[in-house]
């Protein structure tokens, strides 16, 4: 069976240290194209470059497509992707808004076509541990999940675009947030009410600066997300209670899990977003499951909605 044939949609930060290194080490993909608006950036890869994903996606002969764009241009990008027959990878978090994502979701259904969305902690070994002991009883029944992710953001260069709200849609509820409201849906389930509370409090931004998240799912678990982008003190928190123990996961992206039965240490890849190519590729090649589909992150979507519509 051939590889999968990437076309890459966008060269930014994230880009350029992570999705293209992945596509690159992964075994069974190929990197077929890219479009930029900048062809210098391009230049390193040595593949056809394109100055807009209409003329690639005519003339590519990719099988996928990877939307690495800003948020503002994940659902027209997506869709059209779809639309042209590709399988499509886009970036977190899914679109603008709820509505958006809806419209990406029904272009897959319509087209048959895979769409994924990279939210990678859901591969993360210990994530997935934690889902294991969950189930099995561990900690008792779980009640409580907290989650804080704080940091001081530094706005000038290549993340600027994250303070401009008609670019990234919000600030770190969109940016940083959805990663972890997303890793919640996917340990507890479907979340049936959400709220929370936004606000510019210390930084010159046009979105908030902070952001509290509150959602209560259908088990009757409450999660708990608090992010900031104005602490110069960096958390990376990340709790489950039950009625007989503890999980701890903190720090989210370091290794340690720490349980009733002991400590484990389960780091996650060293390039964080490889086993999400790796496994969107095994689900084009192979039929695997996607561990983040469209549909999965349509639930991050409307938690998120439900938080901007209760902060307004």
């Amino acid at each position: 069976m051939h590889p999968v044939s990437w076309l890459v949609v966008g060269i930014g930060d994230i880009t350029r240290k992570r999705v293209l290194p992945a596509i690159l080490a992964e075994p069974r993909s190929r990197l077929a194209s890219i479009v930029t608006r900048d062809p210098a950036k391009a230049t390193p890869y040595g593949v056809r470059t394109w100055a807009s994903l209409e003329d690639a996606l005519a003339e590519s002969d990719a099988d996928a497509v990877y939307v690495a764009t800003p948020v503002f241009l994940h659902a027209q990008q997506t869709i059209a992707s779809l639309r042209a027959g590709k399988h499509v990878l886009c970036e977190k978090p899914m679109a603008l808004n709820y509505a958006e994502a809806c419209s990406m979701h029904a272009a897959a259904e319509e087209t048959g076509r895979l769409l994924g969305i990279a939210y990678y902690r859901r591969l993360y070994p210990k994530i997935n541990r934690a889902l294991e002991l969950v189930r099995a009883g561990a900690i008792g029944q779980v009640v409580f999940a907290e989650a804080t992710s704080h940091d001081w953001l530094d706005s000038d260069g290549a993340r600027s675009w994250l303070t401009d709200p008609k670019m990234a849609g919000g600030g770190p509820l969109y940016d940083i947030a959805s990663h972890r409201i997303d890793a919640m849906n996917y340990l507890f389930g479907k979340p049936a009410k959400a709220t929370g509370h936004l606000s510019t409090l210390v930084r010159q931004f046009d979105v908030e600066d902070n952001a509290t998240v509150l959602i209560e799912y259908e088990t009757g678990v409450r999660g708990m997300v608090d992010v900031r982008w104005h602490s110069r003190i960096a958390r990376d928190e990340f709790r489950i209670r039950g009625t007989d123990g503890e999980l701890d996961l903190t720090p989210l992206n370091g290794p340690a899990l720490i349980h009733p039965g002991g400590r484990e240490d389960l780091p996650p890849h060293a390039n964080l977003h490889y086993p999400c190519v790796e496994n969107f590729v095994a689900a084009v090649l192979d039929d695997a499951p996607l561990r983040s589909t469209g549909a999965s992150a349509l639930a991050t979507a409307w938690v998120t909605e439900q938080v901007l519509n209760a902060g307004h």
